[in-house]
């Protein structure tokens, strides 16, 4: 808040999140209570308002701030998985690309009931490698899982990040590889998601969930949306020596609103990196290209108080 304002309660000192005055015989909140100090009007009391926007991209705590009973997660996704590069072959009768990342599972403008002065524990996923060591015998790395735990409320939620394809067996003289798609990363929310209830924007505008303009900016557009990340695509094989394969695509992440990397081109481009959550492209052949590295995971948040 901008002030504290306590007031004693039963011998003991309490503070005050929220105050009420009666106008001609109804109730109504207070907004902003001021005091005359020698002859000058100052205030010592505003309701709560909604916090800025944070965006965390790495592992953190933080303290649910005095007056607050809720988060309101914007944007939360797993880390995505790294592409797959593309092999080349002699005397195979092919080539073959690399299979696309995978993205992680995601939230989009979620809101949670917490504890004022409780500690969040905020885990965010790491992107997904691209797959190295040698082109016939290849794995690409895993997005980590991006997580929001309280020390009084519990698991709010958990979304893991894709799993990276992979590309075995072969070798220069064949047979070919065989390739093995990314696997799409999984959304768990374990904590009730709010649907109804008052709140003070930051500029002090009432709101009411779920038909806040602010609770519909997330990456899909809409008020409470989860859900599992996608996977990358898995070309395989082309047919002919010295034939040219364009690598996976991506998995998107949020539902398809935030592109996967794109596929690697045959001798001259890589597969592309992903971004928020989203899966990196594979390498494409014939002459091989690497594979790109997965989108990092996210957490985009504010306190609110509802009512």
């Amino acid at each position: 808040m901008a002030s504290e304002w306590y007031v004693k309660v039963s011998g003991a000192f309490k503070e005050v999140n929220e105050a009420f005055i009666k106008v001609s015989g109804s109730w109504k909140e207070i907004q902003e209570g001021y005091i005359k100090v020698s002859g000058a009007w100052k205030k010592f009391y505003v309701a709560f308002v909604a916090t800025a926007f944070t965006t965390q991209t790495s592992t953190t705590t933080v303290t649910v701030p005095d007056g607050a009973n809720a988060i309101h997660v914007q944007a939360a996704v797993g880390g995505g998985s790294g592409g797959v590069i593309g092999a080349e072959y002699d005397k195979a009768g092919g080539e073959s690309a690399g299979a696309g990342g995978a993205s992680g599972g995601y939230i989009s403008d979620q809101v949670y009931s917490v504890t004022q002065g409780e500690t969040l524990t905020l885990t965010v996923g790491s992107s997904g490698s691209a797959s190295g060591g040698s082109s016939y015998n290849s794995t690409a790395g895993n997005g980590g899982t991006t997580s929001l735990t309280g020390s009084t409320t519990g698991s709010i939620f958990s979304l893991t990040g894709g799993v990276g394809g992979s590309g075995t067996g072969g070798g220069v003289q064949g047979p070919l590889r065989s390739n093995s798609p990314s696997v799409a990363g999984t959304a768990t929310v374990s904590a009730s998601v709010l649907t109804s209830g008052d709140f003070k924007e930051s500029d002090g505008a009432s709101a009411t969930i779920p038909s806040a303009s602010t609770l519909d900016d997330g990456p899909v557009g809409s008020y409470n949306s989860s859900g599992n990340g996608a996977a990358g695509t898995n070309p395989g094989n082309c047919s002919g020596d010295n034939c040219q394969i364009t690598g996976g695509v991506g998995g998107a992440s949020y539902n398809g609103n935030i592109s996967g990397g794109a596929g690697g081109v045959a001798s001259s481009t890589a597969g592309g990196n992903g971004t928020r959550g989203s899966g990196a492209g594979g390498g494409g052949a014939q002459h091989q290209t690497s594979g790109g590295t997965g989108g990092a995971g996210e957490i985009i948040y504010r306190f609110l108080r509802v009512q």
